[in-house]
């Protein structure tokens, strides 16, 4: 989940990093969304913060936090987490 705030919008950069793994290791393990967190109450901790910041959940739980769009680590959490 990308989640970010409303007054910078969802990282761009990081859907085309996210549609490449997803191409590449198949379209039903990886699902991605964006959350603007100023509009739900669960993501109030992350209001505030001018990084976007990428939550991994697996079968519900939370299971990596990644802040920053920094690609390689971004990439490696996916494929770690798969």
């Amino acid at each position: 989940v990308d989640v970010f705030q409303a007054w910078c919008g969802p990282c761009k950069p990081v859907v085309n990093l996210f549609q490449k793994i997803r191409n590449e290791v198949g379209s039903n393990l990886l699902h991605f969304a964006v959350a603007e967190v100023d509009s739900i109450d669960a993501l109030e901790k992350h209001r505030g913060q001018c990084k976007p910041v990428f939550l991994f959940y697996t079968a519900g739980e939370l299971v990596a936090v990644v802040r920053g769009a920094d690609a390689p680590l971004l990439q490696k959490t996916i494929l770690e987490q798969l």
